[in-house]
């Protein structure tokens, strides 16, 4: 499946993608906050998305997405990152994929772009959920802050 050969050509190049956007992010105002997470961490959590897509994409249940990223939500608004800054950082991800998968061209006939149209559609499906837990987790952790600084 021409997908799943995407993918694992952005698994092996998980290093250097997860370096390039942790450069890309640390230069971008547009979230300029996330200088409050430190660099390995943001390193290790973009590498991880990267080198593990197809368990991600394939194997991960809705559960294991909500949690790593419910988690995440929490853990930036204890760092407080802005929400905006880090659904940027986000957007900013698969938009790194899509650019790798561009510059690698490796759609040469049809199949291979409704293959590429396929995995977009999946890319988008598990980023949609990811921002989506990730905004529940970051609310959450706020409306604990809010409720013991009122009690």
């Amino acid at each position: 499946m021409l997908a799943m050969r995407l993918v694992r050509l952005i698994e092996a190049h998980a290093d250097h993608l997860s370096q390039s956007l942790t450069r890309r992010l640390e230069n971008d105002p547009f979230c300029s906050q996330l200088r409050k997470v430190p660099r390995g961490e943001l390193e290790a959590r973009s590498c991880e998305i990267f080198s593990h897509l197809t368990d991600w994409l394939l194997y991960k249940t809705e559960h294991d997405l909500e949690q790593a990223y419910r988690e995440i939500g929490v853990r930036r608004a204890r760092q407080q990152v802005p929400l905006s800054h880090v659904l940027y950082a986000i957007n900013a991800t698969k938009e790194q994929l899509w650019a790798f998968l561009q510059e690698e061209g490796v759609v040469t006939k049809p199949v291979e772009l409704f293959a590429e149209m396929e995995l977009f559609r999946l890319l988008d499906q598990f980023f949609d959920k990811a921002i989506y837990y990730l905004a529940e987790g970051y609310e959450s952790a706020h409306l604990a802050k809010t409720s013991v600084a009122a009690a």
